[in-house]
């Protein structure tokens, strides 16, 4: 596929499948492409959202590089971070019997090499002449549900992760920017089959096998276990989940294991606050850039308090420990802080504007900031989601 024809097809697909309950094009128009006939009469779904954003640094490069800060990692510049448009079939969970479903998401912009999977969107694009922009596929799956008990749902193909608080999708995340710990120490994206059963109104498995991280035809040997409990109290106050992945990493003749574990605990204080604590801890044996045993782990916390029904405030405190220079700034252990502090605003139904500040600043061996001559950075940021 070239680029051109890339781009084409991702207009082609706006056009098309832009249309969404309470999205910018059904506000706009009138219609909805979700209540026609042939998508009423199979059960589909389709819709998507914009995200495009900018970012000034204090210790701005030439290049406009802001790493390690991602995904909003270039500054003095104006990003289409996600065009992301997706087809879903929901399966019947309450229904008695087999019934399948399934979704395909397309991406394209400056996040879609974050999220790129060995052996299918580094095929997507042949032409590299679009900098920063690229194409991915993070999600293509068949869902399908048993009537065992409370019922099962087996999801078979290619999906995100089910570690860590923040997210990909950029509707689904509080910040603009993203934490170390998600971009640096979790996985963005798995292939595999991920079974998922609610035990009860509390508590819900999910269980399954995996080809690693962001993985999707390479080593295919090295299967890895990916697991998640997730608890809810009955009035939706109070959560807490527990995910964990842990399997080999590599070829035949130097494989190593790698577990991640992750918790995630969310509070309600009160009708109009929110906090929610995550801890990752991660290990390697014998690591490639280093061949000795690898640890990284970190802590990040949040709070969120409804200013309005529109309106909502944020802070991210977060510490993030490569503790053999393995992660993050390789060849370089470091301890790496950030505190972020932001605004949704839901201008209209179909619009979110999301400005933030964050101040950064590491302890390592090798500066983190501004091409490795600062250790801290201050950095202001600004982006606007828009769902079809």
């Amino acid at each position: 596929m070239s680029v051109r024809q890339a781009c084409l097809a991702i207009f082609l697909l706006t056009t098309c499948g832009s249309a969404k309950s309470e999205g910018l094009f059904s506000a706009v128009s009138g219609k909805d492409i979700n209540q026609l006939e042939l998508m009423q009469k199979h059960g589909l779904n389709a819709g998507g959202w914009l995200a495009v954003g900018a970012t000034y640094a204090t210790d701005n490069q030439a290049n406009h590089n802001n790493s390690p800060i991602s995904f909003n990692d270039q500054s003095n510049k104006v990003l289409l971070n996600q065009a992301n448009l997706f087809v879903e079939r929901l399966v019947d969970m309450d229904a008695n019997e087999w019934n399948v479903g399934g979704r395909i998401d397309v991406l394209f912009g400056t996040d879609s090499r974050f999220t790129h999977a060995t052996g299918l969107d580094d095929k997507l694009i042949n032409e590299r002449d679009l900098g920063h922009y690229d194409l991915a596929i993070p999600q293509a799956y068949m869902e399908v549900f048993m009537p065992f008990g409370k019922g099962i749902t087996a999801k078979i193909g290619h999906f995100y992760t089910v570690i860590g608080h923040e997210v990909v999708t950029a509707p689904n995340n509080f910040f603009y920017s993203h934490s170390y710990a998600m971009q640096y120490g979790e996985p963005f994206t798995h292939s595999g089959v991920l079974f998922s059963y609610a035990v009860n109104n509390n508590f819900t498995v999910n269980s399954g096998a995996v080809t690693g991280w962001d993985n999707f035809d390479k080593n295919l040997s090295n299967w890895n276990f990916l697991g998640d409990l997730s608890w809810t109290n009955d009035e939706a106050s109070s959560a807490a989940s527990w995910s964990i992945i842990s399997g080999d990493v590599g070829n035949k003749a130097a494989s190593s294991n790698r577990t991640l574990s992750s918790l995630v605990i969310s509070q309600r204080l009160g009708d109009k606050l929110q906090y929610v604590f995550q801890n990752d801890i991660g290990y390697q044996r014998q690591a490639v850039n280093s061949l000795n045993d690898v640890f990284w782990y970190g802590i990040n916390q949040y709070l969120f308090y409804d200013l309005s029904d529109t309106v909502s405030a944020g802070i991210r405190g977060e510490w993030f420990r490569d503790n053999n220079g393995t992660r993050l700034n390789i060849g370089s252990p470091g301890d790496y802080y950030a505190i972020t502090a932001g605004v949704n605003w839901k201008a209209i139904g179909w619009l979110t504007l999301r400005p933030e500040l964050r101040y950064d600043w590491a302890h390592s061996k090798t500066k983190a900031y501004n091409n490795h001559t600062q250790d801290n950075q201050l950095e202001l940021a600004v982006d606007m989601v828009v769902t079809f």
